[in-house]
């Protein structure tokens, strides 16, 4: 079956303010939110702390972290202290708020309501464990803003387990790396209940409304190790990458294969339709059990091209180190053919070759796939360069790997989804840091690197576009008219 998420609950309202946002930005890591003037932010600390604190009992600290062995971090350390400080006056200002009148004011008698004491309780932040006293009221009305019930950490910490958990980090790894820098106890267990907290953003994501028309559509997958009725078994993780119209790349949705071969194609197929997809022109895929039959179902007039790189790779590895680059010669008079004939006439030859003799396996990779093959032929040189290849997914999937590597396996299903959609974010929100690092240099000499797949752009998209519509005239929408499609095209719940 589909992959489904158990999330917490959550009203329509707020979830359709993920969705809009998830539209307008893609996925992201959900820190908190950006200042949007860091420099004046940054000068308005500065002079708060100028204000608060005096040079010479600032001179006066650091004699003593000098010589008395005062640690400025930690538990127990100064900046600790001086948080807790912050903590419990501003606690203190918003009780005061709440009831009408501050400390020790006769204004407060009669009112019907006062102070009554305060509870103890132990805060986990990026300075370390904090032991803060959170004042009471006798009615019991209180709520506090700056730590809510039943908080038992800052928002800033969840930030950091949330940004080393989608770097690749394990629960475990994260719990010892927090008390070895923060001294800061925070359990396994807390930690995936933290990062559980992005499932709701997940399910907005992989339940989005997707674009109507995407003329090329890629598939690929990456194996992952997945507890399963208490063994780990290899499942198959696939994620679908649409270019639309606009020539511009985005991840659709991840998927881990539960059911085998077309049953669990037909499934990612139909949810994509029921998420708006009405027409795909070429899908782009590795001779996956089930899914050109599929796609065929829910989609008539899809093409479904076997990627060539994936056949050549199939083809050498029955190839031997110093006949590479005489087979890799003769497989591209295949693939670079002008027409399906010319295709044949060159197989028939490499086939009746000695290199074909010598490796008849790597023959029989591109005859079994020939019916697959062959649809590429019939595209001009623009259409070609775009669908030659998947590795608009397997750069990413390189990137994937590099982070789940250090794991021995998943718990759940659900944990894979949730570390591949953070790695998207955590991977873009990387590289955007940079660019906008070099943002104002001349071109050429800035190294940041592009957009790795969400959001990036495919190059030469204006003329495969061209002819794209020579090929399927009639089925990219014109702009301004979505809802342009040919009468014989599947619609919605047909």
């Amino acid at each position: 079956m589909v992959e489904r998420f158990d999330t917490p609950g959550i009203s329509d309202a707020e979830m359709e303010g993920l969705r809009a946002r998830i539209a307008a930005h893609g996925p992201r890591l959900p820190l908190a939110e950006p200042v949007l003037d860091e420099a004046a932010a940054r000068e308005a600390t500065r002079k708060a702390v100028a204000d608060l604190v005096d040079e010479r009992a600032m001179d006066a600290v650091l004699a003593q972290v000098k010589g008395d062995g005062l640690r400025l971090t930690g538990p127990g350390g100064f900046l600790s202290e001086l948080v807790k400080a912050v903590l419990e006056r501003g606690l203190q200002a918003e009780l005061a708020e709440h009831l009408g009148y501050g400390k020790h004011d006769p204004a407060g008698k009669g009112s019907g309501n006062s102070r009554n004491g305060s509870t103890p309780k132990t805060v986990q932040t990026e300075v370390g464990p904090i032991d803060v006293r959170v004042p009471r009221d006798r009615a019991g009305t209180f709520t506090p803003v700056m730590l809510p019930k039943n908080a038992r950490r800052l928002g800033g910490l969840s930030d950091v387990i949330i940004s080393l958990y989608a770097g690749g980090m394990t629960v475990r790894d994260i719990s010892h790396h927090l008390h070895r820098v923060y001294g800061t106890e925070v359990g396994p267990d807390t930690i995936s209940t933290i990062t559980d907290e992005v499932l709701d953003e997940v399910k907005a994501w992989q339940h989005r409304p997707l674009d109507e028309v995407y003329p090329i559509v890629y598939v690929d997958a990456l194996m992952v190790k997945v507890r399963d009725g208490g063994q780990v078994r290899n499942k198959a993780c696939y994620l679908v990458v649409g270019v639309g119209v606009d020539g511009v790349k985005h991840v659709l949705g991840i998927w881990v294969q539960q059911a085998e071969g077309a049953k669990f194609w037909m499934q990612v197929c139909t949810e994509l339709r029921n998420r708006g997809v009405r027409d795909v022109l070429i899908a782009c895929c590795d001779g996956l059990t089930g899914l050109p039959e599929a796609i065929e179902a829910v989609w008539p007039h899809t093409t479904v091209q076997t990627c060539v790189v994936h056949l050549i790779r199939a083809a050498m590895k029955f190839v031997s180190y110093k006949d590479r680059k005489a087979m890799v010669a003769v497989l591209k008079e295949i693939y670079t053919a002008p027409s399906v004939e010319a295709a044949e006439t060159a197989l028939l030859g490499f086939a009746d070759s000695p290199i074909g003799k010598r490796y008849p396996a790597a023959v029989a990779v591109w005859e079994r796939a020939w019916e697959r093959f062959t649809p590429f032929l019939a595209f001009p040189v623009e259409i070609r360069k775009i669908i030659y290849t998947t590795n608009a997914i397997e750069s990413f999937n390189y990137q994937i790997r590099k982070i789940i590597k250090n794991r021995g396996h998943f718990p759940t299903d659900d944990a894979v989804v949730k570390l591949i959609w953070l790695a998207i974010a955590d991977i873009e929100d990387k590289r955007a840091r940079q660019r906008a690092a070099e943002a104002g240099k001349p071109a050429n000499t800035r190294t940041a690197p592009p957009r790795l797949v969400e959001g990036a752009g495919v190059n030469g998209w204006k003329q495969a576009l061209n002819s794209l519509e020579i090929f399927f005239p009639g089925r990219i929408p014109v702009p301004g008219s979505p809802g342009h499609f040919s009468p014989g095209l599947p619609q919605n719940g047909t």
